[in-house]
């Protein structure tokens, strides 16, 4: 008999990178399906728990909230993103989002260039180049 391989949380945990705390706290959200138990109620995972949980990391990392991501991860590996418009469109409304972040953190990074590089010119000069709002009363 060819018995499916199944992993504690720990060594769920220890595979995945995600801690325990965070396996049950996903399951407990509806983020992960309920885990099969053994007769001593400890969870027991499947292979395809194991890449649910690397999915759930990577749509992390993209940033996508854990309700985000919902929609992504009840695809079967089978099918096809671009089956569903409405995920497609999620997809691409969140690339942009990023995008914007990402060309905001290089006029930051600009920004650093060139205060470094006055810094090294001019070591005495300090003063900030972003203009602070003038305080108290306009004179006339």
């Amino acid at each position: 008999m060819n018995e499916e391989q199944t992993y504690t949380i720990k060594e769920a945990s220890e595979q995945t990178g995600l801690p325990a705390d965070t396996l049950r706290y996903y399951e407990k959200i509806g983020l992960l399906p309920h885990a099969e138990r053994k007769p001593n109620s400890h969870r027991l995972y499947r292979a395809e728990d194991l890449e649910t949980m690397r999915m759930i990391a990577c749509y992390k990392k993209t940033g996508l909230s854990l309700e985000s991501m919902k929609p992504f991860l009840t695809l079967r590996r089978d099918e096809l993103i671009s089956d569903y418009p409405e995920l497609v469109a999620l997809a691409e409304e969140h690339k942009h989002h990023i995008e914007q972040q990402i060309a905001s953190l290089q006029q930051i990074v600009v920004f650093l260039e060139m205060r470094l590089l006055q810094a090294r010119t001019f070591p005495e000069s300090g003063s900030c180049t972003l203009a602070e709002p003038v305080k108290g009363r306009p004179r006339a």
